[in-house]
């Protein structure tokens, strides 16, 4: 299925350079920001106390935060939480200060300024299960990144599976660089969103090297260069109704998901742009520049006669 059929060759890689000096400026900046500021991770991670409150009413998130902010809280997050009655507070523990203190306290000032307040669950996260989260979380994209390359080599050439782990983690970087650079929250549903993309964007980085195998046996007296663009402009019109139909679905959560499924959608969207840049303008150009030939993708047709002698 196509939306539009492009009939000249979009000429990519003759500008490799200039992408390729882009993504490595933009990765840079990511690194900068990571080392600076470092990453706001969420109470998951650093340990504290999340609260479920429902109302006989519809909630005041901003009243809510404006109590907390009273009492002296910072640092922490009032969002609903299934329905507009209900309010899912985060807070960070305080020192020499227990789980049970901390909620309790809470509690009284939110009843005095809403009688109708009631308290649901209380959970405590320790910052031990944060710090083996943060492991879980590092050994699960390498692990993830291992699987990737060790693919793509046997399916392809191991110069696709270097290149296309460069342009993921390409991808895994951008996003975290924004998300220290705009301090926004770094949880569990963000991690989830992070592995996502990894899989998203290492679909279209097969999707590009499939087309070259097939365009190495079929364009014979054609250069790498023209082969790789020519396998760029034939998956265009796949990788926008990909990649459209998927945002519209992203867009939709971040539009109405709430603040729950917020910062989840925001890091899609981010993946799924860098994915789509990464899979055609930091992949494609690496393999090239790694020096692929049509002797890496198609095996050598013995002749006959030799084969008769051996």
């Amino acid at each position: 299925m196509e939306f539009f059929k492009i009939r000249r060759d979009i000429p990519f890689m003759r500008h490799a350079l200039v992408f390729n000096i882009i993504s490595l400026i933009t990765f840079l900046l990511a690194v900068v920001f990571l080392a600076v500021k470092g990453l706001h991770f969420s109470i998951e991670f650093t340990g504290g106390t999340v609260m479920e409150v429902s109302y006989d009413k519809a909630a005041d998130a901003e009243g809510i935060r404006k109590v907390l902010e009273a009492k002296g809280h910072s640092d922490f997050s009032v969002q609903n939480f299934g329905t507009s009655r209900d309010v899912l507070i985060r807070l960070p523990l305080r020192p020499n200060q227990n789980s049970g203190e901390l909620s309790k306290s809470v509690m009284e000032a939110l009843s005095a300024a809403d009688p109708g307040a009631k308290l649901q669950r209380v959970e405590f996260v320790g910052p031990q299960v944060g710090r083996e989260l943060a492991e879980n979380g590092a050994l699960a994209l390498l692990v993830t990144a291992l699987g990737i390359v060790i693919y793509l080599a046997f399916r392809f050439e191991w110069k696709f599976g270097v290149s296309a782990i460069i342009a993921n983690l390409h991808d895994v970087v951008i996003i975290l660089g924004f998300f220290a650079f705009f301090q926004w929250e770094f949880s569990l549903p963000v991690l989830a969103a992070i592995l996502a993309i990894l899989g998203y964007s290492v679909n279209e980085s097969v999707v590009v090297a499939d087309r070259i195998r097939e365009n190495f046996r079929k364009m014979r007296r054609s250069s790498v260069p023209e082969i790789i663009d020519n396998a760029i402009t034939r998956t265009m019109s796949r990788t926008i109704i990909t990649h459209g139909s998927t945002q519209m679905a992203v867009l939709s959560m971040l539009i109405f998901g709430g603040a729950a499924l917020h910062y989840f959608a925001v890091a899609l969207t981010i993946g799924i742009l860098f994915g789509i840049y990464s899979s055609v303008l930091v992949m494609a150009p690496l393999v090239m520049w790694l020096g692929v030939k049509r002797e890496d993708m198609v095996k050598p047709v013995r002749d006959r006669k030799e084969e008769a002698v051996v």
